[in-house]
Formats: structure tokens, C-alpha cells, sequence
């Protein structure tokens, strides 16, 4: 048996024999797209380019179909010290077993970082759904989406935030790095979001539009804009942003402040997540759990999240305060706050030199 078959059969679940691929479909007309981004050239769109997000998306199984990145360059590294490690390596291919050598290395950490530059299209879209899929085969809990985006297709960026909404991102917009237009909606659906860069917002613009007066474009994106409003409440991201983004036409840009990205609840952890992960632990782990919780929360951003300490110090502070509030918790340990230590313990020695941008998403990496 090759090495490579022996990796499938250590990283995935008993499977079925590969199926055989579904005949081709009968050619569809282009969809629609609406545009959010600053530049007129639209991105290809149509089937194959990417999967929706289905319970039965077939990159559940072996057989992925064909898709492709091509609106952006996407590299894979296992280290959040992007300073002194870089971006790590270019993911040349979205097929199984490319994904498969690019994340088998960062088993061991159980940390994926992927570092995307580009606009939100179909193959964006196939690109988290891939790396999630296999993050989740290889049981590597800790994804990072290192963006640096100026927008793209909207409809994909829900598509795409929808994906990643369901599989636990912390998303990152370095202080090198822009999130404009439609990526602030992929930038709504991580489970904690750190940001460094510049996060900017205009007016949606409608591809190949018909319309010859406001009255005509404004029913085109009612639609759309309906959509956007119902994505953003989902994610528990104030409704406020789209409103804003009518403002602002779509040559323009206007740059939200930090109080504004607060104000929105586009920065920091994700409400609806949070909400979320407390309902889920209250049943599973009971309400003196969550209380507990909680209260070791408040207390480590108090006593372990101050101005310029290092990363290591910032967690080695959080294990020391772990006991006091009884975690890890015998009955629920995987859920207790900064678990990845106990099923990583190799990670703190590593921690030491990252930068500042995962200082500030700590809070992700602590339950």
C-alpha cells in the first residue's frame, strides 16, 4: 500500500469505494452576480466553479469535483508567526489529495493558517469549503483565514461566510492587509475576528444592470440587499452595515474606525457564535460550567490580555488562572477554556514569537 493511500485511510472515516462521476449536466445560463467590489471586471461564475453549501456537497466523500482558485493566490502554513515564517506554501490545486499534502504537515499543532489575497468568487468559495473538509478529516481544530481582500461577488462572499460559519474560522485582516466591499461580509461570519488593517464599505453594484434610472436600479438590489440584511443578522453583525453601504457609491470607499467595527460587531468574538457555544455547553456541560466559564473569560481579559505582552506570556497567564475556576473540568475537559494546551502541549513552546495580530485573537484559542 503507498504512502499516500496510507495517509487516507489513517485521516478519514470508513468509506465507501469511490463513486463514479455523476454525467455531466446539461449547460446553464450565467447567474447573475452582483458586484462588491471598486474594480467593473466581473469574476467567472457558473457551474463547477465551486460547492454550494449542501448537506450533501459531495467533498463529503472522496470524489471532489473539478473547481478552480481563480481570483486570488491561497497559501497554507501551520504557524500563526507569519513575522518570522512567512505565508508558508502556495496551494497550487483544490483536489483531494493536494489538500491533503498541504494540511497533513500541521496535524501535529493542530493549527492551519491559511493566507488568502484575492476577491471573494466561486473558487474563494471552494477554497474554505476544502480546507475546512480536510481540516475536519485530519481533526485540526484551530483554522485561521489570514484574508487580505478588495471585495468580489457578494452572493459567493455568503456563500462562502455560510461555510465558514459552520466550521469554526477565526478570520484575521493584518495591519498589511485590506477587507473592502463584499469581503467585510466573509469577514461577519468568523467565529472571532482580529483586525489590524482597514476594513471599508460603498454601494453594491448590480452586473450587466439594465437599468436606466435610480427607480430601476434600486428594485434590482432590493433583492440582494434583502439577502445581505438577513446574512448579517444571522451572524450577528448589525444590520446597520447595510444600510451604510447604500451611502457610499461604489467608486467611493469609506473606511469604518475601530469603534465602528465594535459598534457593528465586526470585530472581537462573533455574538450569534457565542450565543451559540453557550447554549451548547449549557446542555452538555450544565450552567455552573458555563458560569464558570464565563467568569474566567472576564477575568483573562482583564488580568492576561494587557497592551504588549507576548503571546506566550498571554497564555502561560490564562493556564495559571484555569484552576482557579476549576478547568479543566473532569466531566467536560475538551470543552474547558484553552483545551488545544492539554491536547497540544507542544504548542506553548512556539507561542512565544508570535505576533501581535494572534495576540489579539486570543480570546479564540481559549474557549
Amino acid at each position: 500500500m503507498s504512502n499516500r493511500w496510507l495517509l487516507l485511510a489513517l485521516c478519514l472515516l470508513p468509506l465507501a469505494c469511490q463513486r463514479a462521476a455523476d454525467p455531466p449536466a446539461a449547460p446553464a445560463a450565467p447567474e447573475a452576480v452582483t458586484l462588491g467590489d471598486q474594480s467593473r471586471a466581473p469574476l467567472r461564475s457558473g457551474p463547477g466553479r465551486g460547492a454550494p453549501v449542501d448537506p450533501d456537497d459531495p467533498i463529503k466523500g472522496t470524489y471532489w469535483p473539478p473547481a478552480k482558485l481563480d481570483g486570488g493566490v491561497a497559501t497554507i502554513s501551520c504557524s500563526q508567526d507569519y513575522a518570522n515564517n512567512g505565508d508558508g506554501e502556495p496551494l497550487e490545486s483544490l483536489e483531494f489529495f493536494s489538500l491533503v499534502d498541504a494540511l497533513r504537515v500541521c496535524q501535529p499543532e493542530g493549527v492551519v493558517r491559511l493566507r488568502y489575497r484575492g476577491k471573494t468568487g466561486a473558487g474563494f468559495t471552494a477554497l474554505v469549503q476544502r480546507v475546512a473538509a480536510m481540516a475536519d478529516r485530519m481533526e485540526i481544530p484551530t483554522r485561521i483565514l489570514d484574508l487580505d481582500s478588495p471585495g468580489g461577488h457578494v452572493e459567493e462572499a455568503i456563500r462562502a461566510g455560510d461555510a465558514i460559519a459552520e466550521s469554526h474560522w477565526t478570520i484575521w485582516i493584518r495591519d498589511d492587509s485590506v477587507c473592502h466591499s463584499a469581503c467585510v461580509l466573509v469577514l461577519a461570519a468568523g467565529d472571532m475576528r482580529s483586525i489590524t488593517g482597514k476594513v471599508g464599505i460603498h454601494r453594491l453594484m448590480r452586473d450587466r444592470s439594465s437599468a436606466t434610472s435610480r427607480a430601476e436600479l434600486s428594485a434590482e438590489l432590493r433583492a440582494i440587499n434583502g439577502q445581505v440584511r438577513d446574512y448579517l443578522e444571522r451572524n450577528g453583525v448589525a444590520t446597520a452595515v447595510a444600510d451604510q453601504m447604500m451611502t457610499v457609491a461604489n467608486r467611493d470607499l469609506r473606511i469604518l474606525s475601530a469603534d465602528e467595527l465594535k459598534e457593528y460587531g465586526l470585530t472581537g468574538p462573533n455574538a450569534a457564535q457565542d450565543d451559540l457555544d453557550r447554549i451548547r455547553l449549557g446542555r452538555k456541560c450544565g450552567e455552573d460550567f458555563v458560569r464558570r466559564r464565563d467568569a474566567f473569560r472576564r477575568d483573562f481579559d482583564k488580568q492576561c490580555m494587557e497592551t504588549g505582552k507576548s503571546f506566550q506570556s498571554m497564555a502561560e497567564c490564562g493556564l495559571a488562572l484555569r484552576p482557579r475556576y476549576g478547568f479543566p473540568d473532569a466531566r467536560c475537559a475538551q470543552d474547558s477554556p484553552m483545551s488545544e494546551y492539554d491536547r497540544y502541549p507542544g504548542r506553548l513552546k512556539t507561542d512565544d514569537a508570535v505576533p501581535a495580530q494572534a495576540a489579539a485573537g486570543a480570546r479564540a484559542e481559549r474557549g
